[in-house]
């Protein structure tokens, strides 16, 4: 599979909302600050200096994932979901490694995930790519039950 990562584009918000809104109902529920950060991704993460990206392949769009900014230095990774009928290619490895890649190159230093321990792939995933376990933030996502970090200042003094 060809994998390309792309900036966020207007006419790309369908898929953004989709695949994600398919990808909750699949396993959890769409809660309404889910609900509004898919519609609005615009005004949600992108007016706040966050990112919204997509991958394709070929000319097609088979997955998305946002940097949110939380505050100074911090951004939460979120809203990782690729189309189902591209799920277990690696498409998901490369998002997700794509995601930290763009967060480092914006001098982002410490990037953060929420996530729920069902998804053991998802999680296996995070730990490959070298996020570690942190005491959970309470009240962001109901469903979330385990909380990651990467913090891109620790690894450069200990590099």
């Amino acid at each position: 599979m060809d994998l390309q990562i792309i900036d966020y584009q207007p006419q790309y918000q369908p898929y953004f909302e989709s695949f994600n809104k398919a990808w909750l109902e699949e396993y959890f529920v769409v809660e309404p600050f889910d609900k509004y950060v898919l519609e609005n991704p615009e005004e949600s993460i992108i007016k706040d200096g966050g990112k919204v990206y997509f991958i394709t392949s070929g000319s097609t769009v088979i997955g998305t994932v946002a940097l949110r900014f939380v505050e100074e230095g911090v951004f939460e990774l979120t809203k990782m979901a690729i189309d189902k009928s591209f799920r277990g290619g690696g498409a998901g490895q490369f998002l997700c490694q794509a995601g930290i890649d763009k967060a480092r190159q914006l001098g982002v230093k410490k990037l953060i995930l929420f996530s729920n321990r069902v998804l053991k792939n998802a999680i296996h995933i995070y730990h490959k790519l070298g996020f570690i376990e942190i005491p959970v933030v309470p009240g962001t996502y109901h469903r979330a039950d385990i909380m990651m970090e990467i913090d891109f200042e620790e690894q450069k003094a200990t590099a």
